[in-house]
C-alpha cells in the first residue's frame, strides 16, 4: 500500500467553500481502480491548511490511473483554484514494525 500525502494550502476565507467542493470531488477519486481510502484533516494551528492522505494500491494507481482518468479534470476544476501556493504531493510506504521492543531494524 502507498500513502499519498498532500498539504493543501487553501486561500484564507475560502475554507467553507473548499470543504463543500471536496464533498462533491470525493466520489471522483473514490471510484478509481487502486483507491483504498482517504482522510482530509484541517490544521489546528494553521486553519487554512489541510492534510489529505489517500491510500492507493500503488503509485501508478494514483499517477497513471487517477491523474489520467476522465474524472481528474473535474477534480481539478472543483479544487485546484483554492490552493495558494500549489500543494506539495508525495508518496510514502509504511515502515515495517521493528522488534518486540519497538525499535526499527538496522539497515
Amino acid at each position: 500500500m502507498i500513502r499519498e500525502h498532500a498539504l493543501l494550502p487553501v486561500r484564507p476565507g475560502q475554507e467553507a467553500a473548499f470543504e463543500a467542493a471536496f464533498v462533491e470531488a470525493r466520489p471522483l477519486i473514490a471510484q478509481q481502480p487502486g483507491f483504498l481510502g482517504l482522510t482530509l484533516s484541517r490544521g489546528v494551528e494553521s486553519s487554512s491548511t489541510y492534510l489529505l492522505l489517500v491510500e492507493w494500491e500503488s503509485v501508478e494507481a494514483h499517477e497513471e490511473g487517477f491523474r489520467r482518468s476522465a474524472q481528474f479534470p473535474r477534480w481539478r476544476e472543483l479544487l485546484h483554484h483554492f490552493y495558494e501556493p500549489k500543494p506539495v504531493v508525495e508518496h510514502y510506504v509504511e515502515v515495517p514494525a521493528g522488534s518486540a521492543d519497538g525499535t526499527l531494524p538496522q539497515h
